[in-house]
């Protein structure tokens, strides 16, 4: 009687895992055929010669070797790629929670604010890019237009090696209206008493935020930093966009020719590893470099949510 009852309740458990493994099936087969395979098929073609026509000839480590010793340009890439990381990360998160906080203090014209703020966030990034280059056009955009009726000689913007990343960091923050949204639910989420509490202890409004508002989204302040880090390292599409419509040969985008343009200042690493797969047919070389980014983005993001937590746990034992 026994045995029968055990066989039973396994049998049971077994209903219940394969009912479990049956509805999680769909994100299985997509988690194998679009992210596991893919990084598989990355990691064995990054250590083989592969040009897409020919069988992979193994190499070893040649690729890694030429990435970190033998390519000038990817040099030029990664520097350019590190100056968005450092620069956008700031400027994104700290843009989105300035104007998070300014809407969540606004008592008339809310949901206006907030739609007006939002709506870039809409707009495709190739449609964004192309009316920036517009705005921004040294000789014809308003924005110089302006400058000059103010008396200011306005930069040539993304025909000048020194403004173009400037001016595509102005795009991606003008762009960062989904960032808000989520920094602006946060803040209106925070306990209304805790302000009080602090008013009463006689906290200013910058103490205030900072010792109460910041402690309380430090969760999205995390997600806005992992995101931006991301987004940083993966930047292309507008980059390519830029360079190619302000050298102005928009029809070839992604030749080598206006790649980078001007003077390599907008060419970043996902740049230069699209030029080598999908151009020069380098797709070994091409592989090499798209582990290095995915182990970067997964480092970056692993030390950063470790120091945050370490910071948590230090903050709640003291």
């Amino acid at each position: 009687m026994a045995v029968t009852l055990q066989r039973a309740a396994r049998a049971r458990r077994t209903r219940r895992r394969l009912q479990v493994v049956a509805f999680m099936s769909p994100w299985i087969i997509g988690f194998t055929v679009f992210f596991a395979y893919p990084l598989l098929a990355t990691g064995y073609f990054s250590f083989t010669g592969y040009d897409l026509l020919s069988p992979p000839e193994w190499v070893g480590l040649r690729n890694y070797a030429y990435l970190l010793f033998g390519d000038p340009v990817v040099r030029i890439a990664a520097a350019n790629t590190l100056w968005l990381v450092v620069v956008l990360t700031v400027l994104r998160v700290v843009f989105a929670l300035g104007v998070a906080a300014v809407i969540a203090r606004l008592r008339r014209g809310v949901g206006l604010v907030r739609t007006l703020c939002y709506l870039p966030a809409l707009a495709p990034p190739v449609a964004a890019t192309l009316a920036f280059t517009f705005l921004f056009n040294p000789g014809t955009g308003p924005v110089n237009g302006l400058l000059g009726l103010l008396g200011i000689d306005g930069p040539l913007w993304f025909n000048d090696p020194a403004w173009a990343k400037p001016a595509l960091t102005l795009l991606t923050l003008w762009g960062s209206g989904e960032l808000m949204i989520i920094m602006l639910a946060a803040l209106l989420d925070v306990p209304q008493e805790l302000h009080e509490a602090a008013a009463l202890d006689g906290a200013g409004p910058v103490g205030r935020f900072r010792h109460v508002t910041i402690p309380s989204i430090a969760p999205v302040l995390l997600f806005g930093v992992v995101n931006s880090i991301i987004f940083s390292l993966q930047y292309f599409t507008q980059a390519v966009v830029a360079g190619s419509v302000a050298s102005g040969q928009a029809e070839v985008v992604g030749s080598s020719k206006v790649l980078g343009y001007p003077d390599n200042a907008t060419l970043t690493f996902p740049a230069w590893l699209y030029q080598q797969g999908f151009h020069y047919y380098n797709m070994g070389y091409a592989a090499a470099m798209a582990v290095v980014l995915f182990a970067f983005s997964l480092g970056f993001t692993a030390l950063l949510i470790r120091r945050m937590r370490g910071g948590t746990n230090a903050e709640e034992v003291g």
